[in-house]
């Protein structure tokens, strides 16, 4: 089985539905029962640096992350749904992570 991070970023559409700890719970919980979750965190405020530029364009604000595992990317994506960033508008951006 792939291991895949998903990074979830803050754009949002409705904060309500994301910022809802009952839907996070259900959400992980049933990540948790499919044997597929792997641990995961919010994120807090921080900063991105190029050497020569202090914010590069574009950024993007990423507030958590969860790491899965999923025969392909889109078994991964089968799991965004009921992820409350998802489901609320949001991006959540799928990487595999490199086996080592």
């Amino acid at each position: 089985m792939n291991e895949y991070i998903l990074l979830m970023h803050d754009d949002v559409l409705d904060p309500a539905i994301a910022n809802d700890d009952a839907r996070w719970n259900d959400y992980l919980s049933q990540l948790r029962a499919s044997g597929q979750f792997d641990g995961g965190s919010s994120i807090g405020a921080g900063a991105a640096f190029k050497k020569h530029h202090a914010d590069p364009p574009g950024l993007t604000a990423i507030n958590g992350y969860i790491r899965i595992r999923a025969e392909s990317i889109d078994a991964a994506r089968r799991l965004l749904n009921g992820n409350p960033n998802y489901e609320a508008g949001g991006t959540v951006e799928i990487r595999e992570l490199p086996h080592q």
